[in-house]
Protein backbone atom coordinates (compact mmCIF):
# COMPACT_ATOMS: atom_id res chain seq x y z
CA UNK A 1 0.00 0.00 0.00
CA UNK A 2 3.17 2.44 -0.78
CA UNK A 3 1.78 5.92 -1.31
CA UNK A 4 -1.88 5.03 -0.06
CA UNK A 5 -3.14 6.46 3.45
CA UNK A 6 -6.69 7.21 4.66
CA UNK A 7 -7.44 10.67 6.06
CA UNK A 8 -10.51 11.74 8.96
CA UNK A 9 -12.07 14.93 8.71
CA UNK A 10 -15.13 15.90 10.55
CA UNK A 11 -18.33 15.30 8.02
CA UNK A 12 -19.81 19.29 8.03
CA UNK A 13 -18.39 21.67 5.65
CA UNK A 14 -15.15 23.60 6.19
CA UNK A 15 -13.86 21.14 9.43
CA UNK A 16 -10.29 20.83 9.92
CA UNK A 17 -8.52 17.72 8.69
CA UNK A 18 -8.67 15.30 12.25
CA UNK A 19 -6.33 12.36 10.90
CA UNK A 20 -3.69 12.53 8.23
CA UNK A 21 -3.18 8.47 8.53
CA UNK A 22 -5.75 6.58 9.78
CA UNK A 23 -4.66 3.24 10.09
CA UNK A 24 -7.16 1.45 8.64
CA UNK A 25 -6.92 -2.39 7.42
CA UNK A 26 -9.59 -2.55 3.90
CA UNK A 27 -11.13 -5.38 4.60
CA UNK A 28 -13.30 -4.42 1.13
CA UNK A 29 -11.63 -2.55 -1.77
CA UNK A 30 -13.22 1.26 -2.10
CA UNK A 31 -15.37 1.22 -4.78
CA UNK A 32 -17.04 3.95 -6.61
CA UNK A 33 -20.81 3.75 -8.45
CA UNK A 34 -21.71 5.72 -11.37
CA UNK A 35 -25.26 7.50 -10.20
CA UNK A 36 -24.63 5.81 -6.72
CA UNK A 37 -22.28 6.62 -3.59
CA UNK A 38 -20.04 4.08 -3.93
CA UNK A 39 -18.71 2.18 -0.31
CA UNK A 40 -15.75 1.34 1.28
CA UNK A 41 -15.35 -1.27 4.66
CA UNK A 42 -12.05 -1.54 7.19
CA UNK A 43 -11.01 -1.88 10.75
CA UNK A 44 -9.13 -1.01 13.18
CA UNK A 45 -6.94 -3.26 15.40
CA UNK A 46 -6.07 -2.76 17.76
CA UNK A 47 -7.44 0.50 19.47
CA UNK A 48 -5.55 3.33 19.23
CA UNK A 49 -5.70 6.18 21.68
CA UNK A 50 -4.25 8.55 19.33
CA UNK A 51 -7.47 8.09 17.14
CA UNK A 52 -9.29 11.34 19.32
CA UNK A 53 -10.05 14.69 18.02
CA UNK A 54 -8.48 18.14 20.21
CA UNK A 55 -12.30 17.65 22.31
CA UNK A 56 -11.45 14.02 23.38
CA UNK A 57 -13.92 12.97 21.50
CA UNK A 58 -13.58 10.03 18.86
CA UNK A 59 -12.41 11.15 15.55
CA UNK A 60 -14.63 7.91 14.03
CA UNK A 61 -18.00 8.84 14.27
CA UNK A 62 -21.08 7.66 12.40
CA UNK A 63 -22.18 10.14 10.41
CA UNK A 64 -19.58 12.34 11.97
CA UNK A 65 -16.24 11.76 10.16
CA UNK A 66 -15.47 11.82 6.73
CA UNK A 67 -12.71 9.65 5.53
CA UNK A 68 -10.70 9.48 2.12
CA UNK A 69 -8.27 7.27 0.04
CA UNK A 70 -5.49 9.08 -1.08
CA UNK A 71 -3.10 7.99 -3.47
CA UNK A 72 0.56 9.53 -4.26
CA UNK A 73 -1.16 12.93 -3.41
CA UNK A 74 -4.83 12.47 -5.56
CA UNK A 75 -7.76 11.60 -3.22
CA UNK A 76 -9.61 8.31 -4.91
CA UNK A 77 -12.24 7.76 -2.52
CA UNK A 78 -14.59 9.76 -0.55
CA UNK A 79 -17.27 9.56 1.97
CA UNK A 80 -18.90 9.36 5.48
CA UNK A 81 -18.02 6.85 7.64
CA UNK A 82 -22.01 5.71 8.27
CA UNK A 83 -21.29 2.73 10.89
CA UNK A 84 -19.15 1.16 13.24
CA UNK A 85 -19.02 -2.18 14.96
CA UNK A 86 -16.58 -3.13 18.19
CA UNK A 87 -15.50 -6.34 18.95
CA UNK A 88 -12.96 -5.93 21.76
CA UNK A 89 -10.61 -3.67 20.72
CA UNK A 90 -11.29 -4.32 17.25
CA UNK A 91 -13.58 -1.79 15.07
CA UNK A 92 -14.82 -2.76 11.73
CA UNK A 93 -15.76 0.52 9.90
CA UNK A 94 -17.97 1.09 6.87
CA UNK A 95 -18.54 3.82 5.16
CA UNK A 96 -20.43 5.50 1.99
CA UNK A 97 -20.25 8.04 -0.30
CA UNK A 98 -21.13 11.65 0.34
CA UNK A 99 -24.02 11.21 -1.93
CA UNK A 100 -25.75 8.39 0.58
CA UNK A 101 -26.44 11.55 2.85
CA UNK A 102 -29.93 12.39 1.49
CA UNK A 103 -31.14 9.17 1.99
CA UNK A 104 -33.49 9.11 4.77
CA UNK A 105 -33.60 12.62 4.99
CA UNK A 106 -37.32 14.10 4.46
CA UNK A 107 -38.41 16.66 1.84
CA UNK A 108 -40.29 19.35 3.92
CA UNK A 109 -40.82 22.03 0.83
CA UNK A 110 -43.12 21.58 -2.53
CA UNK A 111 -41.86 21.69 -6.11
CA UNK A 112 -44.08 21.39 -9.43
CA UNK A 113 -43.14 21.18 -12.64
CA UNK A 114 -45.87 21.80 -15.54
CA UNK A 115 -49.19 22.33 -13.71
CA UNK A 116 -52.24 23.15 -15.41
CA UNK A 117 -53.59 26.17 -14.68
CA UNK A 118 -56.71 27.17 -15.25
CA UNK A 119 -56.85 31.63 -14.95
CA UNK A 120 -60.18 32.83 -12.79
CA UNK A 121 -62.74 33.72 -15.27
CA UNK A 122 -63.96 37.47 -14.37
CA UNK A 123 -67.26 36.82 -15.62
CA UNK A 124 -68.42 34.32 -13.83
CA UNK A 125 -71.57 34.36 -12.03
CA UNK A 126 -72.53 37.22 -14.05
CA UNK A 127 -75.11 35.75 -16.64
CA UNK A 128 -77.11 34.12 -14.20
CA UNK A 129 -80.27 33.36 -16.39
CA UNK A 130 -78.05 31.72 -18.79
CA UNK A 131 -79.08 33.99 -21.86
CA UNK A 132 -75.47 34.40 -23.08
CA UNK A 133 -75.70 38.23 -22.63
CA UNK A 134 -73.96 40.12 -19.36
CA UNK A 135 -76.64 40.42 -17.17
CA UNK A 136 -78.23 44.36 -17.20
CA UNK A 137 -76.30 44.38 -20.68
CA UNK A 138 -78.78 42.34 -23.00
CA UNK A 139 -77.86 43.19 -26.40
CA UNK A 140 -75.29 45.37 -25.33
CA UNK A 141 -72.38 42.74 -24.00
CA UNK A 142 -72.14 39.52 -24.59
CA UNK A 143 -70.46 37.15 -22.20
CA UNK A 144 -67.17 36.25 -23.85
CA UNK A 145 -65.78 32.85 -23.37
CA UNK A 146 -63.78 31.65 -20.36
CA UNK A 147 -60.06 32.60 -20.28
CA UNK A 148 -58.63 28.63 -21.65
CA UNK A 149 -56.50 26.81 -18.95
CA UNK A 150 -52.62 26.67 -19.66
CA UNK A 151 -49.12 25.12 -18.52
CA UNK A 152 -47.39 26.87 -15.61
CA UNK A 153 -43.38 26.60 -15.51
CA UNK A 154 -41.79 24.09 -15.86
CA UNK A 155 -38.34 23.32 -14.89
CA UNK A 156 -35.43 21.29 -15.92
CA UNK A 157 -34.58 18.22 -14.39
CA UNK A 158 -31.00 19.51 -13.23
CA UNK A 159 -32.71 22.14 -11.37
CA UNK A 160 -34.98 19.94 -9.48
CA UNK A 161 -31.98 17.75 -8.93
CA UNK A 162 -30.02 20.96 -7.30
CA UNK A 163 -33.07 21.92 -5.79
CA UNK A 164 -33.63 18.79 -3.65
CA UNK A 165 -29.79 18.93 -2.88
CA UNK A 166 -30.09 22.80 -1.99
CA UNK A 167 -33.10 21.74 0.87
CA UNK A 168 -30.82 19.03 1.81
CA UNK A 169 -27.56 21.02 2.69
CA UNK A 170 -29.49 23.71 3.60
CA UNK A 171 -31.39 22.32 6.76
CA UNK A 172 -29.58 22.66 10.41
CA UNK A 173 -26.63 20.91 10.64
CA UNK A 174 -27.10 19.63 7.01
CA UNK A 175 -24.15 21.17 4.73
CA UNK A 176 -21.79 18.58 3.88
CA UNK A 177 -20.18 21.00 1.24
CA UNK A 178 -21.27 19.17 -1.57
CA UNK A 179 -21.31 21.34 -5.31
CA UNK A 180 -23.66 20.06 -8.12
CA UNK A 181 -23.02 21.32 -11.50
CA UNK A 182 -24.84 23.70 -12.46
CA UNK A 183 -25.61 23.15 -16.36
CA UNK A 184 -29.01 22.68 -17.53
CA UNK A 185 -30.40 18.74 -18.93
CA UNK A 186 -32.52 20.23 -21.39
CA UNK A 187 -35.35 18.29 -20.70
CA UNK A 188 -38.20 19.65 -18.89
CA UNK A 189 -39.83 18.32 -15.93
CA UNK A 190 -43.73 17.58 -16.41
CA UNK A 191 -46.39 17.59 -19.97
CA UNK A 192 -46.28 20.00 -22.27
CA UNK A 193 -50.01 20.64 -21.83
CA UNK A 194 -50.23 20.71 -18.57
CA UNK A 195 -51.79 17.03 -17.71
CA UNK A 196 -49.61 15.84 -16.40
CA UNK A 197 -46.95 17.57 -13.76
CA UNK A 198 -43.69 16.38 -11.87
CA UNK A 199 -44.35 17.09 -8.12
CA UNK A 200 -42.50 17.09 -5.07
CA UNK A 201 -44.90 17.67 -2.04
CA UNK A 202 -43.58 17.20 1.64
CA UNK A 203 -47.35 16.10 2.46
CA UNK A 204 -46.53 12.62 0.85
CA UNK A 205 -43.24 12.54 3.20
CA UNK A 206 -41.16 11.82 0.52
CA UNK A 207 -37.72 10.60 0.50
CA UNK A 208 -35.05 13.03 -0.58
CA UNK A 209 -32.80 10.25 -1.70
CA UNK A 210 -34.99 8.47 -3.60
CA UNK A 211 -36.41 11.50 -5.30
CA UNK A 212 -32.78 12.11 -6.57
CA UNK A 213 -32.53 8.67 -7.47
CA UNK A 214 -35.84 8.40 -9.36
CA UNK A 215 -35.07 11.72 -11.03
CA UNK A 216 -31.95 10.24 -12.52
CA UNK A 217 -33.37 6.44 -13.48
CA UNK A 218 -36.61 7.73 -15.44
CA UNK A 219 -35.17 11.33 -17.22
CA UNK A 220 -32.63 9.27 -16.97
CA UNK A 221 -29.16 11.28 -17.10
CA UNK A 222 -25.87 9.85 -15.23
CA UNK A 223 -24.23 11.72 -12.29
CA UNK A 224 -20.55 10.71 -10.32
CA UNK A 225 -19.60 11.86 -7.33
CA UNK A 226 -15.95 13.14 -6.93
CA UNK A 227 -13.26 14.68 -4.61
CA UNK A 228 -10.41 16.23 -4.83
CA UNK A 229 -7.61 18.85 -2.97
CA UNK A 230 -8.52 22.57 -3.33
CA UNK A 231 -4.98 23.39 -4.61
CA UNK A 232 -1.92 22.05 -3.63
CA UNK A 233 -1.01 24.48 -0.90
CA UNK A 234 -4.53 23.98 0.77
CA UNK A 235 -5.88 21.12 3.08
CA UNK A 236 -9.31 21.69 1.52
CA UNK A 237 -11.13 18.95 -0.26
CA UNK A 238 -13.68 19.92 -3.03
CA UNK A 239 -16.40 17.56 -3.32
CA UNK A 240 -18.41 17.74 -6.63
CA UNK A 241 -21.40 15.91 -7.92
CA UNK A 242 -20.80 15.98 -11.99
CA UNK A 243 -23.59 15.43 -14.14
CA UNK A 244 -23.64 14.56 -17.45
CA UNK A 245 -25.28 15.85 -20.64
CA UNK A 246 -27.57 13.25 -20.34
CA UNK A 247 -24.58 10.95 -20.10
CA UNK A 248 -21.11 10.59 -19.08
CA UNK A 249 -18.15 8.73 -20.31
CA UNK A 250 -17.21 8.18 -24.05
CA UNK A 251 -16.65 5.46 -26.39
CA UNK A 252 -13.00 4.49 -25.46
CA UNK A 253 -11.20 3.12 -28.98
CA UNK A 254 -8.20 4.47 -27.28
CA UNK A 255 -8.09 1.89 -24.83
CA UNK A 256 -7.74 -2.37 -25.15
CA UNK A 257 -9.22 -4.93 -22.63
CA UNK A 258 -7.82 -8.52 -23.50
CA UNK A 259 -7.21 -11.91 -22.24
CA UNK A 260 -3.11 -12.01 -21.75
CA UNK A 261 -2.59 -8.72 -21.63
CA UNK A 262 -3.98 -7.03 -19.18
CA UNK A 263 -7.09 -8.67 -18.09
CA UNK A 264 -6.63 -10.93 -14.80
CA UNK A 265 -9.66 -12.00 -14.22
CA UNK A 266 -13.58 -11.95 -15.38
CA UNK A 267 -16.48 -12.55 -13.22
CA UNK A 268 -18.54 -15.45 -14.62
CA UNK A 269 -20.43 -14.68 -17.85
CA UNK A 270 -24.35 -14.41 -17.48
CA UNK A 271 -27.12 -14.47 -19.68
CA UNK A 272 -29.51 -11.84 -19.89
CA UNK A 273 -31.80 -13.55 -17.34
CA UNK A 274 -35.16 -11.56 -16.27
CA UNK A 275 -33.52 -8.67 -18.66
CA UNK A 276 -33.95 -10.80 -21.83
CA UNK A 277 -37.17 -9.84 -23.74
CA UNK A 278 -38.41 -10.26 -27.79
CA UNK A 279 -40.89 -7.84 -28.00
CA UNK A 280 -41.10 -4.14 -26.51
CA UNK A 281 -44.15 -2.40 -26.31
CA UNK A 282 -43.06 1.62 -26.30
CA UNK A 283 -45.73 4.31 -24.57
CA UNK A 284 -45.63 7.70 -25.66
CA UNK A 285 -47.09 10.90 -25.33
CA UNK A 286 -50.35 11.22 -24.09
CA UNK A 287 -52.75 9.63 -22.02
CA UNK A 288 -55.50 6.95 -21.86
CA UNK A 289 -56.13 5.50 -25.04
CA UNK A 290 -55.16 8.90 -26.81
CA UNK A 291 -51.43 7.85 -25.83
CA UNK A 292 -49.25 6.93 -28.33
CA UNK A 293 -48.20 3.19 -28.37
CA UNK A 294 -45.55 1.55 -30.69
CA UNK A 295 -44.49 -2.36 -30.51
CA UNK A 296 -41.51 -4.20 -31.88
CA UNK A 297 -40.68 -7.75 -31.51
CA UNK A 298 -38.24 -10.46 -32.96
CA UNK A 299 -39.15 -14.28 -33.04
CA UNK A 300 -35.97 -16.47 -32.45
CA UNK A 301 -37.28 -19.09 -31.64
CA UNK A 302 -38.05 -18.68 -27.47
CA UNK A 303 -40.89 -17.75 -25.58
CA UNK A 304 -42.36 -14.42 -26.20
CA UNK A 305 -41.30 -12.04 -23.17
CA UNK A 306 -42.59 -8.96 -23.40
CA UNK A 307 -40.72 -5.25 -22.02
CA UNK A 308 -42.64 -2.32 -21.67
CA UNK A 309 -40.97 1.37 -21.82
CA UNK A 310 -42.63 4.39 -20.93
CA UNK A 311 -41.22 7.79 -22.68
CA UNK A 312 -43.30 10.93 -22.77
CA UNK A 313 -41.41 12.77 -25.40
CA UNK A 314 -41.97 10.33 -27.75
CA UNK A 315 -45.09 11.02 -29.97
CA UNK A 316 -44.72 9.84 -33.89
CA UNK A 317 -44.72 6.40 -34.71
CA UNK A 318 -40.91 6.37 -36.26
CA UNK A 319 -39.51 8.14 -32.64
CA UNK A 320 -41.24 4.84 -30.84
CA UNK A 321 -40.40 2.43 -33.23
CA UNK A 322 -36.55 3.53 -33.09
CA UNK A 323 -36.71 3.52 -29.30
CA UNK A 324 -38.23 0.35 -29.46
CA UNK A 325 -35.49 -1.69 -31.52
CA UNK A 326 -32.57 0.61 -29.58
CA UNK A 327 -34.37 -1.54 -26.58
CA UNK A 328 -35.03 -4.64 -28.35
CA UNK A 329 -31.02 -4.89 -29.40
CA UNK A 330 -30.46 -4.28 -25.41
CA UNK A 331 -32.53 -7.21 -24.57
CA UNK A 332 -31.75 -10.10 -27.23
CA UNK A 333 -28.23 -10.38 -26.37
CA UNK A 334 -26.89 -13.47 -25.24
CA UNK A 335 -23.71 -12.43 -23.00
CA UNK A 336 -22.66 -10.21 -20.69
CA UNK A 337 -19.70 -9.98 -18.84
CA UNK A 338 -20.55 -8.49 -14.90
CA UNK A 339 -17.37 -7.30 -14.30
CA UNK A 340 -13.25 -7.56 -14.70
CA UNK A 341 -10.14 -7.55 -12.77
CA UNK A 342 -7.32 -6.16 -14.51
CA UNK A 343 -3.69 -4.73 -13.64
CA UNK A 344 -1.92 -1.33 -15.02
CA UNK A 345 -0.91 -1.75 -18.25
CA UNK A 346 -0.29 0.79 -21.34
CA UNK A 347 -3.07 -1.15 -23.02
CA UNK A 348 -4.79 1.31 -19.80
CA UNK A 349 -3.16 3.09 -17.74
CA UNK A 350 -4.82 3.19 -13.95
CA UNK A 351 -6.93 6.29 -13.91
CA UNK A 352 -6.77 6.16 -17.88
CA UNK A 353 -10.82 5.58 -17.62
CA UNK A 354 -13.93 7.25 -16.54
CA UNK A 355 -17.40 5.87 -14.93
CA UNK A 356 -19.71 5.81 -17.63
CA UNK A 357 -17.03 4.82 -20.50
CA UNK A 358 -17.81 2.48 -23.03
CA UNK A 359 -14.97 -0.18 -23.97
CA UNK A 360 -13.89 -2.71 -25.74
CA UNK A 361 -13.78 -6.35 -23.59
CA UNK A 362 -12.16 -9.14 -26.04
CA UNK A 363 -12.07 -12.43 -23.98
CA UNK A 364 -12.25 -16.46 -24.81
CA UNK A 365 -14.65 -18.56 -23.03
CA UNK A 366 -15.01 -21.89 -22.94
CA UNK A 367 -18.72 -22.75 -23.85
CA UNK A 368 -18.94 -19.78 -26.85
CA UNK A 369 -15.39 -18.85 -28.23
CA UNK A 370 -14.41 -15.78 -28.80
CA UNK A 371 -16.32 -12.70 -27.21
CA UNK A 372 -15.93 -9.13 -28.37
CA UNK A 373 -18.53 -6.93 -26.59
CA UNK A 374 -18.91 -3.26 -25.76
CA UNK A 375 -19.66 -2.75 -21.85
CA UNK A 376 -20.15 0.57 -20.28
CA UNK A 377 -17.58 0.94 -16.65
CA UNK A 378 -20.96 1.68 -13.90
CA UNK A 379 -17.95 0.90 -11.34
CA UNK A 380 -14.71 0.63 -10.21
CA UNK A 381 -12.81 -1.03 -6.91
CA UNK A 382 -9.09 -0.24 -6.37
CA UNK A 383 -7.02 -2.99 -4.45
CA UNK A 384 -4.07 -2.14 -2.80
CA UNK A 385 -2.02 -5.41 -4.55
CA UNK A 386 -2.54 -2.72 -7.63
CA UNK A 387 -5.27 -4.62 -9.28
CA UNK A 388 -8.43 -3.10 -10.64
CA UNK A 389 -12.15 -4.58 -11.21
CA UNK A 390 -14.40 -2.47 -13.23
CA UNK A 391 -18.25 -3.38 -12.61
CA UNK A 392 -19.61 -3.48 -16.37
CA UNK A 393 -22.61 -3.87 -17.57
CA UNK A 394 -23.40 -3.68 -21.97
CA UNK A 395 -23.32 -0.62 -23.67
CA UNK A 396 -26.10 -1.86 -25.65
CA UNK A 397 -28.54 -1.61 -22.78
CA UNK A 398 -28.15 1.76 -22.12
CA UNK A 399 -30.65 4.30 -24.15
CA UNK A 400 -30.56 8.34 -23.13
Amino acid sequence: MKGWRFIAQRALFLEPILDWDVPLTLSSNPKRDLSGPGSMTGTIDPEYTRLRGPDGDLILKEWGTKLYLEIDGHIRWGGIVTKLAYDGPKVTVTCEGLSSYPHGIPFEDYIISGPLITPKNPYAGKDKNHDGWIDGKKGKQRVPPAPKPYTGKRIDAYEAFRAIWTHVQTRPYGNIGLKIDTHLLGEKLGAADGKSPWELAWWDNPDCGQALDNLARTVPFDWVETHSWLDDHSPGVVHRIRLGKPRLGRKRADLRFADGENLVAIAKPEGMGDDFANEVVVLGKGEGRKMARHQVHRFDGRLRRVATVTDKTLSTAAALRKRGEAELRGRTQALVIPAIQIRDHPNAHFGSWSLGDDIRVQVHLPWTGDVDVWHRIIGDEISADGLITLTLKRSDSFHY
